[in-house]
């Protein structure tokens, strides 16, 4: 369609020199009509082709688009956790949103006007060279002066574009982190501070705006001055052409019509050369995470039909990328025994929350090795292993969907009465119900509509729903009161491995087994009573927790007073 409307094009400015000469003699009367009546058709047929191009290609461009930016979401969802450590939100969401837009728009827009003006170049150039081999010879000698400064210019605006991207991405990440965390920014009053941080950036971002800017215009400055002394120079040499003979002024108006229209399709492929630089540019960090290799191990093939949920560490040692020097587990061993509760227990930092991590494969040890059922973990299926392991955390994270659609996470094709005896479990369907739209209730951006204790029990449904064989509460119940925790620890299958982790003495009392970790390392294990006779570390930990809940009674008391 491109070929039939530069083809068709190209009729128009030989038709006027056909029409000059009939002028000029006046020896050929039907030249003048059939020049009209061509022209028209082809002028017609021109408007037809551009219509049926630009649809298509509009088209095409749009699904290009969305192709790619579902291409990036998906790229960056199956990196590796150690990935997300490094890269934060706000330029995650920055590269996929704001990178693949500005990418799309400048390729749409001018990656069409570049494909249709360089197929309107050849066919103006090889109509050229039928009217006068030595005006298109002179034409394409002035060319290089026209094509050396945008060349320059796009190098310098693919550069450029790399920084106005980083300096958005980390607008966007102040921004993104001001408006997750907007409790702690009001409640130390920092809304001017954070307003300052996020202003600074976008006074960096405008700072290369500017200078992005001042290159645009020095290039269509010079590009137009180089173009305007090109048709100074061919109209003067075509004159002394026509003078000598050497070609018809109807050729000669031919010619000079496909060069105007010759040196402008030329100043616009230059033009937007730059711009497509500058989306290859934007387009770096966007195949970075595409082209990107996850840090994982290949994904295993083992789905028993059944599980015990029996758990090894076997002399683990692990450091996070982040910190390679630095041990957070040393050399570890540990068991979880199908059927019972085993709780963790410890100072901050002690290795606690790490062991849950290489238990969901999130990171893969340096040292040792982690059995399930006596095989090693890499060898399960991962859809499989996250169906057979929920793990509950503090501070879950509940999506802004309503109720059932948060407790149905992961298994949409679950019944509502499944649904139910998972929230009964979690001591959750009560204040459910009394929500204003029941389960239908939206829960608000990260759970914001539901109090902690609330949001808790949602994840422990949401977990319990998927029968999981071994469930893992790290600090999970730490927003409940006592009768509530105490509920839902009764409420735990035997038949389901449990890890409890947690800062407080209720719940961990009547584990069955109990691990104190200590800077990474097994300090003591036993059942409560067979610790306590050690009079150890865990001693020591369960009289700081007699000792804190002793002050606590006594500050209602006196405030009671």
């Amino acid at each position: 369609i491109t070929l039939i409307k530069s083809f068709s094009e190209m009729a128009i400015p030989h038709y006027t020199g056909k029409m000059t000469d009939w002028i000029m003699n006046e020896d050929e009367p039907e030249a003048f009509n059939h020049a009209i009546t061509v022209m028209t058709l082809m002028t017609i047929m021109s408007a037809v082709c551009e219509f049926v191009c630009d649809l298509i290609y509009n088209i095409t461009m749009s699904r290009i688009h969305t192709s790619i930016q579902g291409l990036v979401f998906q790229s960056v969802l199956n990196q590796d956790i150690a990935f997300f450590d490094k890269a934060s939100t706000g330029d995650i969401v920055s590269r996929i949103t704001t990178d693949t837009n500005t990418m799309s728009e400048s390729l749409s827009e001018k990656l069409s006007l570049l494909m249709w003006y360089f197929m309107r170049v050849i066919f103006l150039f090889g109509s050229m060279l039928l009217l006068s081999t030595r005006l298109s010879i002179f034409t394409a000698l002035g060319l290089p002066i026209i094509w050396i400064i945008p060349e320059f210019s796009g190098q310098f605006y693919q550069k450029l574009s790399v920084q106005v991207q980083e300096s958005l991405a980390k607008a966007n990440d102040v921004a993104t982190e001001t408006f997750s965390s907007m409790k702690t920014v009001r409640s130390f009053a920092n809304e001017d501070g954070e307003t300052e941080r996020y202003r600074k950036c976008l006074e960096d971002t405008y700072a290369l705006n500017k200078v992005e800017a001042a290159g645009y215009a020095a290039s269509t400055w010079t590009n137009s001055m180089s173009s305007l002394a090109l048709k100074v120079s061919i109209l003067y040499y075509g004159g002394r052409l026509v003078t000598g003979s050497d070609v018809s002024s109807g050729d000669l108006v031919s010619f000079v019509l496909y060069e105007l229209q010759f040196t402008s399709a030329v100043e616009v492929l230059m033009s937007y050369w730059p711009h497509v630089k500058k989306a290859v540019g934007a387009s770096e960090k966007i195949f970075e995470y595409v082209d990107r290799k996850p840090d994982i191990p290949p994904d295993g093939s083992l789905t028993p039909q059944s599980l015990k949920g029996h758990v090894q560490f076997k002399n683990i040692t692990f450091a996070y990328p982040k910190r390679p020097d630095t041990d957070v587990l040393k050399n570890i061993s540990l068991e979880l025994k199908p059927g019972q509760i085993t709780a963790l227990v410890g100072p901050s930092g002690s290795g606690k929350s790490t062991i849950v991590s290489l238990l969901e494969r999130f990171y893969q040890p340096q040292n040792g090795e982690i059995l399930l059922d006596q095989k090693p973990l890499l060898e399960y299926k991962d859809q499989y292993l996250h169906e057979k392991i929920s793990v509950v955390s503090q501070e879950p994270v509940l999506f802004a969907r309503s109720v059932r659609e948060n407790i149905k996470y992961g298994k949409e094709n679950a019944s509502d009465e499944e649904m139910r005896a998972a929230a009964k479990l979690a001591n959750a369907d009560d204040f459910i119900d009394n929500l204003p739209k029941g389960y239908d209730t939206d829960a608000g951006e990260k759970g914001g509509q539901v109090s902690g204790g609330q949001k808790q029990r949602i994840a422990i449904a949401r977990a319990l729903i998927q029968k999981p064989q071994i469930l893992v509460l790290d600090d999970a119940t730490s927003s409940l009161d006592t009768e509530s925790e105490h509920r839902v620890y009764s409420a735990l299958q035997k038949n389901c491995t449990v890890l409890l982790i947690s800062h407080r003495l209720s719940g961990v009392e009547d584990a069955d087994h109990i691990i104190f970790l200590r800077d990474g390392e097994v300090a003591e294990e036993g059942n409560h009573e067979e610790l306590l006779a050690k009079h150890g570390f865990y001693e020591e930990f369960v009289n700081q927790q007699n000792t804190s809940i002793h002050r606590n009674t006594e500050d209602v008391t006196n405030s009671g007073q």
